[in-house]
């Protein structure tokens, strides 16, 4: 009887534990996704509160909609730029602070600096440097250069986002790849070197296979956060100039809180939903290929 008392006794207290996590999840993950599921499935009407059921109007009006296919375009470039430079420039910022010099630890500070400023504080100020007459365009005024109306263009728009977010996020990554480079064993180096392996070869055979579970971790970290990115687009281009930095996020938003379809605006973001679960996913199946720790 002791024993099934301590058992339980050590249950209830793995719940109390998990409760707090189980609490957020539930109200802030589970009934908000419940939530947009029921949306997508009707019209509603927000001036009179009145929501009529539409069944899948919400779903095929997607195949119908003529925007679609240009925010879906913006989403892929706005990802792909954020991810391969955000781990690219991350990987090559810890590799060359991880070693022993003069000043390491301030440079490593102040590439880690950005992240801890507010998101639209930071974008607020980009949004001053890229103008016409901003700083970026002084700088190049400054040698000789003329510098675009870097938000007024579709391709210098979408090039502005992405510097912003990377430049703003890097440093997480960095501090990731920093931790994982500091966990290799020197004697793996050490037997490389004596058997004569140098540079490339002990970069690709030793560092980055031994580093692949960060690259996992990273990888997933960057692809959400990409899929999530609002505030930058919000505050610098408003989707614009026409569509060419209209991602998916932000066109949720538009949708739903601009337009006012709420069903539309759900089955928006629960298509949002499934790119970033089946992103995951896929990066989680591939693991086992790249991974160097997997069996």
């Amino acid at each position: 009887m002791a024993y099934w008392t301590t058992r339980r006794r050590d249950v209830l207290t793995g719940y109390v534990f998990i409760a707090p996590q189980l609490l957020g999840v539930t109200v802030f993950v589970l009934v908000p996704v419940a939530m947009a599921i029921w949306y997508s499935l009707h019209k509603w009407n927000v001036f009179t509160g009145r929501q009529t059921f539409a069944g899948g109007g919400n779903w095929a009006a997607l195949a119908s909609d003529p925007q679609l296919p240009s925010v879906l375009l913006a989403t892929v470039l706005f990802s792909a730029g954020v991810v391969g430079l955000n781990i690219g420039l991350g990987l090559l910022i810890a590799v060359l602070l991880n070693r022993r010099f003069r000043g390491a630890t301030f440079f490593r500070t102040l590439f880690f600096s950005p992240v801890v400023v507010s998101v639209v504080a930071w974008t607020l100020v980009w949004g001053f440097l890229l103008q016409d007459n901003g700083g970026i365009n002084g700088l190049l005024g400054a040698i000789g250069l003329d510098g675009p109306n870097w938000l007024q263009h579709g391709d210098t728009a979408m090039v502005s986002v992405i510097v912003s977010q990377v430049v703003r996020s890097v440093g997480v990554n960095m501090v990731l790849f920093l931790a994982a480079l500091q966990g290799v064993p020197s004697e793996l180096y050490e037997a490389a070197r004596i058997d004569g392996a140098r540079g490339r070869a002990v970069f690709a055979r030793i560092t980055l296979p031994m580093i692949s579970p960060t690259l996992l971790l990273t990888a997933i970290i960057t692809v959400v956060g990409a899929l999530q990115s609002f505030a930058q687009i919000a505050v610098l281009t408003a989707g614009g100039p026409e569509l060419s930095t209209t991602v998916l996020v932000y066109y949720v938003f538009q949708q739903a809180f601009k337009f006012n379809d709420i069903g539309y605006g759900s089955t928006l973001a629960l298509m949002l939903l499934s790119f970033v679960m089946v992103l995951t996913l896929l990066q989680w199946q591939l693991r086992k290929r790249w991974v160097f720790h997997e069996q």
